[in-house]
Parts: C-alpha cells; structure tokens; sequence
C-alpha cells in the first residue's frame, strides 16, 4: 500500500505544494512545528533515507538546499534547521524548519494554521524556490 507521501505525490490527496522535480516533491507539512515548515520527499518510496541509492541521495540533498533557500527567502527567521526522524511516516523525508531561536525546532511543539495561511505560505515559498531557479 502506498505511503501517505506517496498519494500526495500522486495527487490522491490535497498538499501545499511548494516544488517538485523530476526525482523529489516538496510540500508544507501540515501540522508544523514552525510556519514554512516544509517536507522534502523523494517520488520514489524508500522507508529509510540511507537506503536510497548514494545518487538518489545527493539529488534529494541538492533539491533540498535549494527548496531551504527559497524558505528562508520567503519567511521570515535567522536560518533554515534540518532534521531526519522519519519515524512516523514510511517515506524517507527531510524537514526544514525555519528557525529565529534555539527552541523553534521543538517537535512537541506542532501547531495548526489557517489554510489560508497555508496556502499564503506555499505560493511564497514556490514563487521564491521558481525566482530562484529559473535564472
């Protein structure tokens, strides 16, 4: 049975899409540990993100610093914090958490916006991340 990750991917269930590519998808995560908290996947489903392959690796790392630049562009915080739990869903993911003090990384701590907010966070972030890369 596909993942939750990976029926969003498909389009089986609604995201705040930020950025996709031919390898890896990027979207808000719903219940976010800071506002602009956004999910990195890659489109193939792999549990555990040292069992992607050392290429499948790299190419998630690399969407990923470019995704954690337009975040940091387009919502307001001193640095972009990284994390790797993937304990809760079976779809290796990395989390990029904006950051303005040393406890905004507190998992214990999620919250719930407005889709509004939502949806204003996810344009800013993928306008910023289309900025960015279509130089």
């Amino acid at each position: 049975m596909p993942t939750i990750f990976s029926r969003i991917i498909a389009g089986e269930i609604p995201s705040y899409k930020v950025a996709e590519n031919d390898d890896c998808f990027a979207f808000l995560d719903i219940n976010p540990v800071q506002p602009g908290h956004t999910l990195i996947v890659p489109k193939r489903e792999v549990d555990y993100i040292f069992d992607l392959t050392s290429d499948e690796y790299l190419r998630l790392q690399s969407f990923a610093h470019k995704v954690a630049h337009a975040v940091k562009a387009a919502v307001p915080c001193r640095k972009i914090g990284v994390a790797v739990i993937g304990l809760e869903v079976p779809h290796a993911h990395i989390h990029l958490i904006p950051l303005t003090h040393e406890g905004d990384m507190d998992f214990n701590n999620k919250k719930t916006l407005p889709a509004q907010e939502m949806q204003r966070l996810a344009e800013a972030i993928s306008e910023a991340y289309n900025t960015q890369n279509n130089k």
